[in-house]
């Protein structure tokens, strides 16, 4: 429990509960799509706009460098996570540990990195299955937990910077 400076920082306690719910969930949804879907099945779940399919994704979000050469894709997609990891982490030890919002954004983004950073040690790819789309003429890439951890931390981390930019614009107006 926080007790205002004695133990652990809160923004710590938040990373470690936010981060580890992310890469917990997300491993456990993929764990089940592997054992109950064969490669490429797929089950409407709401017809015309929803279904889970199991995928594999070699590339980035949205199969960026999906068709690389894989001597250069493996490589490169478990060290610039890990690289990227290393830079938030360095973030996040300089947030203000009162600083609940950007402690939470950046665990989400956290959490949602290492959970398709897993992926791609085990098995060199990431494991998708949320499939949205319009009566299949308009099919958005399909996607996982980890994924939406990290869109909704980096939306937070977004929205955050131009509400302080905002503030800081109102207060140097009032000032003039």
């Amino acid at each position: 429990m926080y007790n205002g400076g004695e133990g652990m920082k809160l923004k710590y306690l938040i990373l470690l509960a936010v981060s580890g719910t992310i890469i917990s969930i997300d491993q456990l949804t993929k764990q089940i799509v592997v054992q109950r879907f064969l490669l490429g099945e797929s089950v409407e779940v709401i017809s015309g706009f929803f279904n889970l399919t199991y995928v594999h994704n070699p590339g980035a979000a949205f199969g960026f460098l999906a068709q690389a050469h894989s001597g250069f894709r493996v490589p490169f997609f478990i060290v610039v996570p890990m690289i990227a990891l290393a830079i938030i982490g360095f973030i996040f030890r300089k947030v203000d540990d009162r600083d609940l919002k950007l402690s939470g954004a950046l665990s989400l983004v956290i959490g949602g990195a290492v959970g398709n950073l897993i992926d791609r040690v085990a098995y060199n790819y990431v494991i998708d299955f949320l499939d949205f789309h319009w009566n299949y003429a308009i099919h958005f890439p399909a996607f996982n937990v980890a994924d939406i951890a990290i869109t909704v931390g980096v939306a937070i981390l977004i929205i955050d910077i131009f509400q302080k930019e905002s503030a800081q614009a109102k207060n140097v107006s009032n000032a003039a």
